[in-house]
């Protein structure tokens, strides 16, 4: 199995912590250089150091915020300039607030909309032609098991996952003649600070402890535990590799066999 990600450079979108950050970890022992994109230029220096070089890669860092749409097209043009090299774009945000759907402002709607939706539009557009020229691109998108079964409480998100999966599936059938394939990984309970933020959340509108909400998540789960992020990375790795040619427009869930649909 073709796994070797030498001489590629993967643009990792969220990858100071959590699932983007191992990600690129991940993509980097299968040989990528990765250029780190995310808000905290802290974290981004810091996490650039811990990146594999063994294949002589040559990893950087482009600070964007995501929050901030009017910026990104300017920064990720910046960057592609001085550095026109692009295979593979792991698109990956923080999640959206929880709350009931029907208590959403319109205002959360539209940011939310544009933090997901429209950045990776933009920071697709940016990088497909590169990817054109050289007939090989990998575009996945880290969302969550709410795109294909709604989560109770994350009424916002549950909508946006929507919208990002028809889009994921339209840009599949555009560029798949190019040698570009587009595809989802949807998260389920994984050991992020995300995670442990919501069971705060839920810990708290119960009168629970912690443990005890998780203890009544993992119950529902095949595997009777939450996902690592490296786990969630193994995933995606083998998505961006040139072993998964053939594997174009579909949603994966790696959340232990949770999710209900097929």
């Amino acid at each position: 199995m073709n796994l070797d990600l030498t001489g590629k450079t993967a643009f990792v979108c969220g990858s100071t912590q959590g699932i983007g950050k191992a990600t690129a970890i991940e993509l980097a022992l299968l040989g990528a250089s990765i250029t780190l994109v995310a808000r905290n230029e802290e974290k981004l220096k810091a996490v650039l150091d811990e990146l594999p070089r063994k294949k002589g890669q040559k990893h950087r860092y482009l600070l964007i915020d995501f929050s901030k749409t009017n910026q990104i097209k300017s920064r990720i043009e910046r960057h592609l300039k001085k550095y026109p090299e692009a295979h593979i774009l792991v698109n990956n945000t923080g999640g959206p607030v929880g709350g009931a759907v029907l208590e959403a402002s319109t205002e959360l709607f539209t940011q939310t909309f544009n933090e997901h939706v429209v950045s990776a539009q933009v920071m697709t557009q940016a990088i497909a032609p590169l990817m054109i020229k050289t007939g090989f691109g990998r575009i996945i998108n880290i969302t969550s098991v709410g795109m294909k079964q709604p989560i109770v409480g994350l009424g916002v998100s549950n909508t946006i996952r929507g919208a990002m999966g028809n889009w994921a599936k339209s840009m599949a059938n555009e560029l798949g003649k190019f040698g570009i394939t587009t595809n989802n990984v949807l998260p389920g309970y994984t050991t992020t600070a995300r995670l442990q933020k919501v069971n705060e959340m839920r810990a708290a509108s119960t009168n629970k402890s912690v443990a005890e909400v998780e203890q009544e998540l993992i119950k529902d789960i095949p595997i009777g535990r939450f996902t690592s992020p490296q786990e969630t990375a193994a995933v995606v790795a083998f998505l961006c590799s040139p072993a998964a040619a053939s594997v174009n427009g579909v949603s994966i869930p790696v959340d232990g066999g949770k999710t209900s649909s097929l």
